[in-house]
């Protein structure tokens, strides 16, 4: 029943992707050229929330759904590491024009040329965890 839950909170987040037409290659072209402030507030927006969301939980006593506190571990702060993920993802992002989320929404609006970035994205993020010990973070 959990994982229920899930699937419609995602297919929600779709609906509200593709009603805001942050799925959209055009409002994507148009944020890398500055031209709209469009997908600008939506992100901002979504970090908003985020940083909301994180500090109540880090504040307050919050469990899981199994009933186990909600631990958010200190990560490490590295320059080059945001660097390179941020330069990938970007360019990943920039060429594909879509990121991870929207690339569902697409499929799901019938952009079926999406299931070959969604498999590109699946084989480098398996890539990244056979040499994630190997590499310098």
């Amino acid at each position: 029943m959990k994982n229920f839950i899930y699937i419609l909170l995602g297919m929600a987040f779709g609906i509200v992707m593709y009603k805001a037409e942050t799925a959209s290659w055009f409002r994507i072209f148009e944020m890398f050229k500055f031209q709209s402030f469009h997908m600008y507030g939506f992100m901002g927006g979504a970090l908003f929330v985020g940083v909301i969301g994180i500090y109540l939980i880090k504040k307050s006593d919050r469990k899981d759904f199994d009933g186990q506190p909600i631990i958010i571990a200190p990560k490490t702060k590295s320059v080059v590491r945001y660097l390179v993920g941020g330069i990938s993802f970007g360019l990943g992002w920039a060429l594909i024009g879509a990121c991870p989320g929207p690339m569902f929404v697409l499929v799901g609006t019938g952009v079926w040329s999406m299931l070959i970035a969604i498999f590109g994205a699946l084989v480098g993020t398996y890539l990244y965890g056979v040499i994630k010990d190997k590499l310098p973070h």
